[in-house]
């Protein structure tokens, strides 16, 4: 199986903090990344924005930038979920990677990190989504578990998609079974259900109803 870490690349050298800004806009020319990892003397400095590099004065070196760098690094020991995080909080295409003691391993690509989540039973394996809804206070993800496994399902993959200061939305992945049963069961344990199912009777039995009231007004 693949692991996150066949993933480090090292196809690019980091950037040196003595390189002129001249020969670093000239290699952000030649590369789709919005950052890239800067070194002084072997030592991880932080990374510098291709925005930003745009802007400086092409004379002057790296090092005279050093304020504009940003700190953010994956560690070589972190799980994909992780390195996901690293990418969104920090708006780059590119996160450099570090090992336990602080030494500059390379770097991951946000496309290949979005290829190895596609590798994964949430979107590989084949299952039924469920979106449920609950107040921020009292939903418990033990619960959830239970309500599905008590209902014969088996999860595949869940995690919090929405939340604010009173409600949270949980993306559920469930394999293919009682999904109308779990669905049911999660209502009477007062969650609301957001996703739309086929299987649904609860509201497939409202829209019988309300088609029948349609029909008896319009008599």
């Amino acid at each position: 199986m693949t692991e996150i870490n066949d993933y480090i690349n090292n196809d690019f050298k980091a950037l040196n903090s003595q390189e002129t800004i001249s020969e670093v806009q000239g290699f952000f020319e030649e590369v789709p990344y919005s950052h890239f990892a800067i070194l002084d003397e072997g030592i991880y400095q932080g990374c510098l924005a291709a925005d930003d590099v745009e802007t400086f004065d092409s004379d002057k070196k790296v090092s005279d930038y050093r304020y504009t760098l940003e700190g953010f690094f994956a560690r070589k020991s972190m799980i994909w979920l992780d390195v996901l995080e690293v990418f969104a909080k920090n708006h780059s295409n590119i996160v450099p990677v570090l090992d336990d003691e602080n030494n500059y391993v390379g770097y991951y690509e946000l496309e290949d990190i979005i290829k190895f989540f596609h590798e994964t039973p949430f979107l590989k394996e084949q299952g039924g989504i469920v979106i449920i809804e609950k107040s921020l206070i009292d939903y418990s993800m033990s619960q959830i578990t239970q309500i599905i496994e008590s209902n014969n399902g088996k999860i595949l993959g869940l995690f919090v998609s929405e939340a604010n200061n009173e409600k949270i939305q949980i993306t559920i992945k469930i394999a293919m079974g009682p999904v109308n049963d779990i669905i049911q069961s999660f209502r009477r344990y007062n969650y609301d259900i957001i996703s739309e199912h086929n299987e649904d009777n609860y509201l497939n039995n409202l829209r019988e109803r309300s088609d029948y009231l349609d029909k008896y007004l319009n008599m």
